[in-house]
């Protein structure tokens, strides 16, 4: 049987096992339930540390060359190790072995990728008209980097890389839940030559966290996690005006048109809200059917949700795993307990867990159908295996509904009218719109707005949220 390796020793807070000292904060194993470790989060102290060592480091004064020669070092290793990654991403958090190799780890590779492409241009001085009018793109200074659990490779990765393109020293503070996987990164950093102090990990849980955001040395913070937290984090970091990006959640709309392929649709968008167990911030969660397909989409929504297999994360196949805590699993389903009590209609899953698993953490694919714009499944974010599906007359009436949550992530458009997608995908309030299917391009930037953060990250938009602009008159400019 497969288990987690030790965490690497060359860290800030170290990982102590269990009973060793009071905790901060558990990991369980999603698949089993039960108690893996314990974690001493690091104090005041490390914090401080850590903060020091990124300013010691000198990354700020690197070449452009010695950059991109250690971001292609790194993205190699990651490569060579992504066995090792997949695995431990497994374990950790409960995806299923082929899911976290070919999407939790390719998505980190190919991040890496669009940043390595994006480093020249990113890098390079603007002209204003003439030479004697220039502007550049400067290191933004040392940054905390405040990861999530459900992605714990690639949300890293889609930071760091951009970080440390730009000339930041970084201090990572990844989820506690996922910290082995971002210890195992730490290796591969140190593996790839980058220099004592150029990533720093610590270890703790929010404690840790509103640390590193409040401390006075941290010239920007790249948060990606619940709107909850990072309302905190940006009242805090505007007390000192430090630089943030906060990625947040989500609660995206998939709008179906009469006039598409609707078994396709239905079936992609079935997938893509379920993957991962739901624990995606862009997940298509609310499916909108223009009403003259609409019992037809809905018939076809129950079959496939009824085919979606749970299982154990180390069983190849592609079915869904755990929820990746108690904690979770258990606002699945208070969320839905709370929209069966709301009236909505339940057509597939519900309350409890799949019977045929034993212990951990698993969720039911749950179908709710005839959801009401007013109802807590419609507008809050479920962060589960759960789709409410709701009709629409019109056009107009679409887009009302879609932008009818705080959030705004991502959207989806499913039509066979590429002027009426283009003309939807301009009125819906959300970062990313993807329209029949099409993946996001390599480097698109990545983010939301209203309740679902600001600023943008991947390719040149990530490491731009890395940099300072500075406008010079009067002086010819000089080759790097």
């Amino acid at each position: 049987m497969q288990t987690l390796r030790p965490i690497p020793l060359n860290l800030i807070g170290p990982m102590r096992e269990a009973g060793n000292a009071p905790p901060v904060s558990v990991q369980h194993d999603p698949a089993t339930g039960k108690l893996r470790a314990s974690f001493q989060g690091a104090d005041d102290s490390q914090v401080d540390r850590a903060v020091a060592a990124a300013i010691a480091s000198g990354w700020q004064h690197t070449s452009q060359a010695t950059r991109r020669d250690a971001l292609t070092q790194l993205r190699d290793i990651i490569a060579n190790r992504a066995e090792e990654f997949a695995t431990t991403i497994s374990l950790e958090i409960g995806a299923p072995i082929d899911f976290a190799r070919s999407a939790q780890v390719a998505a980190a590779l190919d991040h890496l990728d669009a940043t390595i492409a994006a480093l020249p241009a990113a890098l390079a001085e603007e002209t204003l008209g003439t030479p004697e009018h220039r502007v550049r793109f400067e290191p933004v200074g040392v940054s905390a980097l405040i990861t999530p659990w459900n992605w714990p490779l690639n949300q890293v990765v889609l930071k760091l890389g951009a970080a440390l393109a730009a000339g930041c020293a970084v201090v990572l503070k990844p989820s506690e839940l996922a910290s082995r996987t971002a210890g195992l990164l730490i290796e591969c950093c140190v593996d790839a030559g980058l220099p004592a102090g150029a990533v720093n990990l610590l270890i703790g849980d929010g404690t840790t966290g509103a640390a590193l955001a409040a401390h006075p040395d941290i010239a920007n913070i790249s948060f990606t996690g619940s709107t909850r937290a990072g309302r905190q984090i940006a009242a805090v970091a505007t007390q000192r005006f430090a630089r943030t990006t906060l990625e947040l959640g989500g609660k995206s709309a998939n709008l179906i048109f009469a006039d598409c392929d609707l078994p396709t649709a239905i079936r992609q968008g079935v997938a893509h809200c379920v993957r991962n167990a739901g624990q995606s911030c862009n997940a298509a969660s609310r499916m909108l059917v223009e009403r003259t397909v609409y019992d037809e989409a809905v018939a076809i929504a129950t079959q496939m949700m009824w085919e979606v297999s749970v299982d154990h994360p180390a069983r190849s196949g592609t079915h869904i795993g755990p929820q990746i805590s108690y904690q979770q699993y258990q606002r699945v389903q208070d969320l839905i307990a709370g929209g069966i009590e709301d009236g909505a209609r339940l057509m597939v899953g519900g309350g409890g867990a799949p019977t045929n698993l034993g212990g951990g953490f698993y969720s039911r694919p749950t179908l709710f159908v005839d959801v009401a714009p007013d109802l807590e499944l419609f507008q809050t974010e479920i962060f589960g295996p759960v789709l409410t599906m709701t009709p629409f007359d019109t056009e107009e009436q679409a887009i009302t509904l879609a932008n009818a949550t705080p959030y705004g992530l991502a959207a989806y458009i499913q039509t066979s009218d590429l002027v009426r997608a283009d003309r939807v995908a301009c009125e819906l309030r959300a970062g990313m719109v993807q329209i029949n299917g099409t993946s996001r391009a390599q480097g698109a930037p990545f983010g939301g707005v209203g309740a679902s953060g600001w600023g943008r990250e991947a390719g040149l938009w990530g490491i731009r949220a890395f940099q300072e602009i500075k406008s010079i008159s009067g002086a010819a400019a000089q080759t790097p």
